[in-house]
């Protein structure tokens, strides 16, 4: 999967109702005060909004980010479940837009707003498009 590696093991659940991403925070998440990077809460926003707007169009693909924003509320300690749930996604014919929230057992974690590009073509893929962990198998 490229960069998304680094937030393994990354975990996923999909519903009819949308897609949802936890991992629990291990040293390979964490910064020098023993809590969950900045970064890798960035990761888990992008990809959690990006395969919302994707499942909520019924697609299995690439969706460029456009623009990611995050607001750090909250902490994710060592060994916290967080999870990361789309709130909102709207999808028009070139750009899909979501928001969302990472929760850990204590509260929010973080908010999340996202906008992507929608492609009319497949573009291009590392491997074979629709396979590895984000793809259309549960």
């Amino acid at each position: 999967m490229g960069f998304t590696d680094n937030l393994q093991p990354l975990y996923r659940r999909v519903r009819e109702d949308g897609v949802t991403f936890g991992l629990f925070v291990d040293t390979q998440h964490a910064n020098m005060m023993g809590i969950c990077h900045g970064g890798a809460l960035m990761t888990l926003a992008d990809i959690a909004a990006a395969s919302g707007v994707n499942h909520a169009r019924g697609a299995v693909g690439g969706s460029p980010t456009i623009n990611l924003s995050l607001d750090f509320i909250g902490a994710g300690k060592m060994g916290d479940w967080l999870e990361a749930s789309n709130s909102e996604v709207t999808v028009k014919r070139r750009f899909g837009f979501c928001n969302g929230l990472i929760v850990s057992e204590r509260g929010i974690v973080a908010r999340y707003n996202g906008t992507f590009y929608l492609p009319d073509h497949d573009g291009m893929w590392q491997g074979e498009k629709g396979s590895g962990a984000l793809g259309g198998r549960s």
